[in-house]
């Protein structure tokens, strides 16, 4: 069970990075939004799991390869914003936000535009437990 004190970082945590993140985005990529979904702190305060969404979806395996690959400049970045309200900057690790995808998929077998998964639950895809 996540604390007060978890959900108040992460609260800060997806503040900040969605901040950065559309900052980012700006600089050098026009046209492509990034949100910050869910930030889920450990107990020990000392990693992060941030789940993003990006849209357009095209782009996402583009931008979450960037972020692991600038993991160290946004953690830095981050530590700068939130030094008065945390004492250490938990490790960042950046997750894609499915959750959109699979909105998408039910509205589209519901409209009749894919295969019913009730009546074949064989195309459903498996997803992940976080």
């Amino acid at each position: 069970m996540e604390t007060n004190r978890q959900k108040k970082i992460a609260g800060v945590l997806q503040k900040d990075l969605a901040d950065v993140l559309q900052h980012a985005a700006q600089d050098g990529m026009k046209g492509i939004i990034i949100s910050v979904t869910k930030v889920i702190v450990t107990s020990d305060l000392s990693n992060a799991k941030v789940y993003i969404s990006v849209f357009p979806q095209g782009k996402r395996d583009l931008i979450l390869k960037g972020l692991h690959e600038n993991t160290a400049t946004i953690r830095y970045e981050m530590a700068k914003r939130t030094k008065e309200q945390l004492r250490r900057m938990p490790e960042l690790f950046f997750y894609m936000d499915d959750s959109l995808d699979y909105i998408e998929d039910i509205d589209n077998a519901l409209k009749g535009k894919q295969e019913n998964p009730i009546t074949n639950p064989e195309i459903l895809n498996e997803r992940k437990k976080r």
